[in-house]
C-alpha cells in the first residue's frame, strides 16, 4: 500500500496477471489499492473499503461487471467512480456501461500507464476539492445537498443513483435553461459527441418517477420538444 494515499482504488478482474500488474501501477501512482477476482468479492470489498474508484472488468464470474456497477451506484453515500475494462469488440457492453453510469472504459489489451492516467483523470473530474463544494440547492419542496449527495422532497429523502443525482443537480442548479441531450451527455457523463443519447432519456424518466413528476404538468423537469430538457424556474 502507498504510504501517502491519493485515494483508494479497487481493481477487479478474473485474470490474476491483469490484477497484479494494474494494482502495482496504480499503487506506484500513490493510491491505496485492493484487489478482487469476481463480482461477489468486489461488492464485499467495496462495502468494506468504500473505494473512490473501481477498475472493473465486464466479464466476471459470480456477478458480471455491469451488475456490480449497478449495485455500487445504488448504494447511498459518496459517489464511487467506475472505469470498465472490456474486450475488443464488446461494443454493446460499453454502451450499456455508459448508460448505467460508467465514468470511462478501457479496451483490452491496454497500457497500464494509460489506465493510471485514466484513473487520475476520472478522479479529478468526480472529486472536486472541498472549496469547490456547492451549497444546497432548493426549489420549493425539493432540496439537494451536493456536499452529502442527498435529495429531499417534501421532507422525505429520495433514493437516487449516483448518475441520477448528477443529472438532477446539474439541471436544478441552472433553472430555466434548456439543455439538449448532447449537452447533458457532455456535461454530466463527460462524453462529448456521443452518438447514443438514449441514456439521458432513460435517466430523465427514472428521475420523474422518483420525483412524482407528471409529464403533462411537471413540477420540476420539463421536456422542451425538439430541443431537450429544462428545470422549471
Amino acid at each position: 500500500m502507498a504510504e501517502e494515499s491519493n485515494g483508494t482504488v479497487l481493481v477487479v478482474d478474473d485474470e490474476p496477471t491483469i490484477v497484479e500488474i494494474v494494482g502495482r501501477y496504480i499503487e506506484r501512482a500513490g493510491y491505496e489499492t485492493y484487489e478482487a477476482s469476481d463480482g461477489p468479492e468486489a461488492l464485499r470489498l467495496a462495502e468494506l473499503h468504500r473505494p473512490d474508484l473501481v477498475v472493473l472488468d465486464v466479464m466476471l464470474p459470480g456477478i458480471d461487471g455491469i451488475e456490480v456497477m449497478r449495485q455500487l451506484h445504488e448504494r447511498p453515500g459518496p459517489r464511487t467512480a467506475v472505469i470498465l475494462l472490456t474486450a475488443r469488440g464488446e461494443e454493446n457492453d460499453r454502451l450499456i456501461g455508459l448508460r448505467d453510469g460508467a465514468d470511462d472504459y478501457v479496451v483490452k489489451p491496454f497500457s497500464p500507464a494509460e489506465l493510471v492516467a485514466r484513473v487520475e483523470a476520472v478522479l479529478r473530474r468526480v472529486s472536486p476539492p472541498p472549496e469547490a463544494e456547492e451549497p444546497p440547492i432548493e426549489h420549493g419542496s425539493l432540496r439537494l445537498e451536493p456536499a452529502t449527495r442527498r435529495v429531499f422532497l417534501d421532507g422525505e429523502e429520495l433514493s437516487l443513483t449516483q448518475r441520477e443525482f448528477d443529472l438532477l443537480a446539474y439541471l436544478a442548479a441552472r433553472p430555466g435553461r434548456v439543455f439538449s441531450r448532447d449537452q447533458l451527455m457532455e456535461a454530466v457523463w463527460d462524453y462529448p459527441f456521443f452518438t447514443d443519447t438514449s441514456t439521458v432519456t432513460v435517466h430523465v424518466r427514472r428521475l420523474r418517477a422518483k420525483l412524482g413528476d407528471d409529464v403533462s404538468e411537471p413540477r420540476f423537469i420539463e421536456t422542451v420538444w425538439g430541443l431537450g430538457y429544462r428545470f422549471k424556474a
